[in-house]
């Protein structure tokens, strides 16, 4: 079991690198190999993505309150709303990622968590993003999502199976792609995160419920604290800096980290 210090960097990681353009996976993957720390294990990345989650569900609280409660008048025959409309746009998303999630879980487990394909995915989808956020009209707000974005949202969101494509990214690159001001696909994506992180977290939790390791509470309740804080300041901080500045120092921080994984690794 990895030390506490281990810990709360791995922790902070990820709840810096859940909801920015960054690719959380791929970072958990590489910073272990990168200084040789032993493997952190599935509990524990199960308990620091439960951390980003309740960041998102407490931050978006209000928004989750009105989505679930349009989305049930809905299914009782309720007037279609901007909020029911955005409900049903989540679920239709999440349930492509799920069922891609399933096919092909065990093959880019066994073939793509390396360095190599963690760099590649990294340049690739900088380049994407950057094209997105010059190309992208940057118009239309969250309430204007229609089910072309949801369906090609969607779509994108299940390339984030692959480590260093980054799921906020790639839901973000799509969203300014459609034409989305930076807000609206970035506050998109974090709602998107909200059942696909419930969905994995249950999913990979499945192990720990049969597996005979024993596990390290303590320090797991520490990581979930941890990442939690973290991923709530960063929810923040970034819709703030959204309003304000392009997506070009992600750009370049992908770059850049894709380069330097080239050069260690080749």
């Amino acid at each position: 079991m990895i030390e506490f210090l281990h810990a709360f960097w791995l922790a902070c990681l990820q709840g810096v690198t859940e909801f920015l353009p960054i690719s959380s996976s791929g970072h958990l993957v590489l910073v272990p190999k990168l200084f040789g720390w032993p493997d952190q294990g599935l509990a524990f990345d199960v308990a620091v993505h439960v951390g980003s989650l309740l960041a998102v569900v407490v931050y978006f609280r209000h928004d989750l309150s009105r989505l679930t409660i349009e989305w049930w008048r809905s299914l009782w025959g309720g007037p279609v709303t901007a909020y029911s409309r955005l409900a049903w746009s989540i679920v239709a998303a999440t349930a492509m990622v799920g069922v891609a999630g399933l096919v092909l879980e065990t093959w880019i487990n066994q073939s793509l968590r390396s360095p190599i394909p963690v760099a590649i995915a990294t340049l690739v989808f900088a380049l994407l993003l950057w094209w997105a956020d010059v190309a992208g009209k940057k118009q239309r707000t969250l309430e204007q999502i229609g089910w072309l974005d949801v369906l090609l949202i969607g779509a994108a969101q299940m390339l984030a199976l692959i480590p260093g494509t980054s799921r906020s990214g790639v839901t973000i690159t799509t969203g300014l792609a459609m034409g989305l001001t930076r807000e609206a696909a970035a506050r998109f994506s974090f709602l998107l995160a909200i059942p696909v992180i419930t969905l994995a977290g249950l999913w990979q939790g499945r192990g720990l419920v049969v597996s005979s390791a024993a596990v390290n509470w303590p320090l797991l309740l520490f990581a979930t604290t941890v990442s939690g804080v973290v991923a709530f300041i960063c929810i923040h901080w970034f819709l703030g800096f959204l309003r304000r500045f392009s997506m070009l120092p992600f750009v370049i921080y992908r770059i850049f980290l894709a380069l330097l994984l080239f050069l260690l690794f080749l």
